[in-house]
C-alpha cells in the first residue's frame, strides 16, 4: 500500500560533483569533488513547481521531465510513498555537460531528498547501497553515482543479478591519501557523454587491455598509499586518446600537465580535466596555458557523501 506523505514536509540535500574514470579506470573509478548542488523539496497540496538557479537555469525543463523530479518519483516508489504535490528548488553549482557528474548529482540528490522526507515520519529510507543501485540504474554511470553517494574516491563494479533481472551495481570507498590535491580545469565548451562514447572502439587489443588493467590496479595504490606513483598510474590507452580529436584543447592541456610531471586525467568523458598533485599549488605556466584557452582552473577539496536534512524552512 502506498502512503501519501502529508503536506508541509521539507528536505534539503547537498550533493557533490564527481569525476569518473580517472584515466585508466574506465567506468570503475570515481572521485567526488567539493563542488555541490543544493536541492530543496517541499510537499504541497497539489501540482508541481520547479525552480532552477545557477547552472542549467533556462536550459533544463521545469516539468516532470526534470531529472531531479524523476529521481524523486523513483525514490518515492521504492519506499512505498507518494506526495500530493511538491515544490522542487535546485541551486546548481556543478557545470553541465563538462564531465563533472551533474546528472549523477541530480539523480542522487533527488533520491536522497526522499530520505529527508520520510525521515520526518520515522520511516526507513534508502540505504547507501540502494542509493548506489538506484542512481546507477537511472544514470548509467556507477562510478559517478557511487562517488556522489559515498563521497571521496570509489571503486564501482557491475554484476548480473542472481535472479537474472538486470544488473547489480556496487561500490566501495577508498581512503584518499591526504597529500593529494585536486585542480579541475573547466572549459566553456560543453560535450555529450553519449556522443564522445561513440568514438570508442567496440574491441581493443589484448596489449592495451593489459596495460589499462595494470594501471588501474596501480592507481588504487597511488590514490590511497603512494601518491608519488600518480603520474604513471593515470596513463590510459582505452578512452582518452580516442576522445582527443573531439576535445583537442583538453588533450593539449593533458599533454602539458604530463610533460611537467603532473598527473592529469580527463574528467569522465570530458571536456573538463583534473590535475592530481602532491604540491599544494600548480606552477604558473600550468595555470596560464588553459586560461588562455577558456578554461577556469580552480582547486577543490575532495567531495563529501551526499547529505540530507529534514524540516528545513523554505523561504522565497
Amino acid at each position: 500500500m502506498v502512503q501519501l506523505l502529508p503536506t508541509g514536509l521539507t528536505a534539503s540535500v547537498a550533493v557533490a560533483a564527481s569525476s569518473a574514470n580517472l584515466g585508466p579506470g574506465f567506468d570503475s573509478l570515481g572521485l567526488a569533488l567539493g563542488l555541490y548542488d543544493e536541492i530543496i523539496v517541499e510537499t504541497i497540496d497539489s501540482g508541481l513547481v520547479v525552480h532552477v538557479e545557477g547552472e542549467g537555469a533556462g536550459q533544463v525543463p521545469l516539468t516532470a521531465d526534470h531529472l531531479v523530479v524523476q529521481s524523486i518519483r523513483r525514490g518515492l516508489q521504492e519506499v512505498g510513498a507518494d506526495v500530493p504535490g511538491m515544490v522542487v528548488r535546485c541551486r546548481n553549482a556543478i557545470p553541465h555537460q563538462r564531465g563533472l557528474g551533474s546528472s549523477a548529482a541530480a539523480v542522487v540528490g533527488g533520491l536522497a531528498a526522499v530520505n529527508g522526507l520520510v525521515a520526518q515520519l520515522d520511516q526507513p529510507g534508502l540505504s547507501e547501497s540502494r542509493l548506489v543501485q538506484l542512481a546507477s540504474e537511472f544514470e548509467g554511470h556507477p562510478d559517478n553515482a557511487a562517488a556522489a553517494v559515498l563521497g571521496g574516491a570509489v571503486v564501482a563494479w557491475t554484476a548480473n543479478r542472481a535472479d537474472g533481472r538486470g544488473t547489480a551495481y556496487s561500490a566501495v570507498p577508498l581512503r584518499l591519501h591526504p597529500d593529494i590535491h585536486l585542480f579541475p580545469a573547466i572549459p566553456q565548451l560543453r560535450s555529450s557523454t553519449a556522443e564522445t562514447r561513440m568514438l570508442l572502439p567496440e574491441q581493443v587489443s589484448h596489449r592495451d587491455a593489459r596495460f589499462n588493467v595494470s594501471r588501474t590496479a596501480l592507481l588504487v595504490v597511488a590514490l590511497t598509499e603512494r601518491p608519488d606513483l600518480l603520474l604513471e598510474a593515470t596513463e590510459d590507452l582505452l578512452h582518452q586518446p580516442q576522445r582527443a580529436a573531439a576535445q583537442p584543447e583538453s588533450a593539449q592541456y593533458l599533454q602539458l600537465l604530463r610533460q611537467r610531471g603532473i598527473a592529469g586525467v580527463l574528467s569522465g568523458a570530458g571536456p573538463a580535466v583534473i590535475a592530481l598533485s602532491t604540491a599544494p599549488e600548480l606552477p604558473a605556466e600550468v595555470l596560464e596555458a588553459p586560461a588562455a584557452r577558456g578554461f577556469t582552473v580552480t582547486q577543490l577539496r575532495v567531495g563529501d557523501a551526499v547529505k540530507w536534512n529534514s524540516g528545513v524552512v523554505v523561504r522565497g
